[in-house]
């Protein structure tokens, strides 16, 4: 197995359950990949998921996963209004439906409805075989966006949606992509939603526990801080080196983010239509941001602590206070997209100042002076190359999609970007996980 993340334990927990040896190589120092759980400098007993944190009601293959390891869950929503921020006016509502004019809201309902029957279309085990894929995969999401969005702030709204979504500007992903995304998760707007939607509850103590526990049970077979350089491969056998030595066995499973899957040496080297996909598939950038206040104030305006807006360099927004009868107070930041590469290369001080700025705008002075501010640029880290996962750009599924779960001799690929439902959530890697280890346990 190479790496360590959610889909690579997974892989070898269901491996090692059906007898079979196995080696789970990790680079980095821990296990978890995009999952971590990490205390925040300076506030004891304070643990915030700087990774992947939520779990939808639909998100089977997660909550079975908790359920195993008697993990328990939040829920995200919480007493209070929403803020909602277009063009410098900031409005409240609750429920889920923003306050944009009833002009916006009937051009943002229309468009979801549009949308929501295009990608109903998608064949998710094969969407460049999904009618007229050609002409879909040719055009960007933005295209569609305006397009089909008559108002302005209709626009906005999907474009700030994207980049919750996807981490990036809808001008660089493919319109099938956009579907076949949505259909993956339920719908676009189940995916933008907390109340029973993909932000709907957090993990009591950290998403990072399941990683953990399942690392656990795996024992010494998880070797960290070995990177694999390297991976010669024949029909019925694999050598794989690592910085550390070399390892042989029958069968890979490489369950990385596919811009690292693709800087492994190969040889012999792999088909260009598999080369070609891992070139095509970048990752969105997230720097997601925790500032700690004494107290949750905002809370006593009535406010529910979510806020979404076009306000940069922060478009969302969410209460990510810890449960319990304590005094301190979470609001969760997120960077995303074209801001989250601009600042990326910025001072620390400075993207703290921009983020609280921000804060300030929804919240009011207060939130300019958090007595913690804590960060994560995924994009910076070198075992990851960017959040929450990627995305195809034009052109990409309908030339050299079909090599993203096709294994290539006794290689197998495994990760949250080959799941076929919840793709590019950790419910998604644990199905990808279970999949490729199930192919393998065939063969061998």
């Amino acid at each position: 197995m190479v790496g360590a993340g959610v889909a690579g334990l997974i892989a070898a927990d269901r491996l090692q359950a059906r007898g079979h040896s196995v080696i789970v190589l990790e680079a980095r120092d821990r296990v978890g990949g995009r999952t971590f759980t990490e205390p925040v400098p300076g506030i004891d007993g304070l643990r915030v998921d700087t990774g992947g944190q939520w779990i939808g009601p639909d998100q089977r293959a997660l909550a079975t996963e908790l359920d195993r390891f008697g993990l328990q869950t939040i829920e995200q929503s919480g007493q209070g209004q929403t803020q909602v921020s277009l063009r410098g006016k900031i409005g409240r509502y609750s429920g889920s439906t923003p306050k944009l004019g009833f002009a916006a809201v009937a051009d943002v309902g229309q468009a979801l409805l549009r949308f929501q029957r295009l990608a109903g279309r998608v064949d998710l085990e094969a969407p460049w075989a999904t009618k007229n894929a050609d002409r879909l995969d040719a055009q960007t999401f933005e295209t569609w966006i305006r397009r089909n969005c008559r108002t302005s702030k209709g626009r906005d709204f999907f474009r700030i949606a994207c980049e919750a979504v996807f981490a990036t500007t809808a001008a660089n992903l493919s319109l099938l992509h956009a579907m076949f995304y949505s259909r993956s998760g339920s719908g676009f707007e189940h995916l933008i939603s907390t109340d029973g939607g993909a932000q709907h509850a957090r993990v009591a103590g950290g998403m990072q526990q399941v990683s953990l526990r399942l690392a656990h049970g795996l024992g010494d077979a998880v070797r960290l801080g070995e990177p694999v350089t390297a991976i010669r491969h024949e029909l019925d056998q694999v050598q794989v080196r690592t910085t550390a030595g070399c390892y042989d066995a029958r069968r890979v499973i490489v369950a990385v983010p596919p811009t690292l899957a693709g800087r492994i040496a190969y040889g012999p080297a792999l088909p260009a239509v598999r080369d070609s996909l891992t070139q095509r598939m970048p990752h969105g950038a997230v720097i997601k941001c925790h500032a700690v206040y004494d107290r949750p104030f905002w809370r006593d305006d009535g406010l529910s602590g979510e806020a979404v807006g076009d306000t940069a360099p922060v478009k969302v927004i969410f209460d990510a206070t810890p449960p319990g009868d304590h005094q301190l107070g979470v609001l969760l930041a997120f960077i995303e997209g074209a801001d989250g590469l601009g600042l990326s290369s910025a001072t620390s001080e400075d993207r703290r100042n921009a983020v609280t700025a921000v804060l300030a705008h929804y919240f009011g002075g207060r939130a300019r002076s958090p007595i913690a501010f804590h960060e994560r640029d995924w994009a910076a880290e070198e075992w990851t190359r960017g959040c929450y996962g990627a995305h195809l750009p034009p052109g990409a599924w309908t030339q050299v999609g079909a090599a993203l779960r096709e294994p290539v001799g006794a290689i197998h690929w495994a990760g949250t970007e080959t799941a076929v439902r919840w793709c590019g959530y950790v419910d998604g890697a644990i199905s990808s996980g279970e999949r490729a280890a199930k192919a393998v346990s065939a063969q061998l």
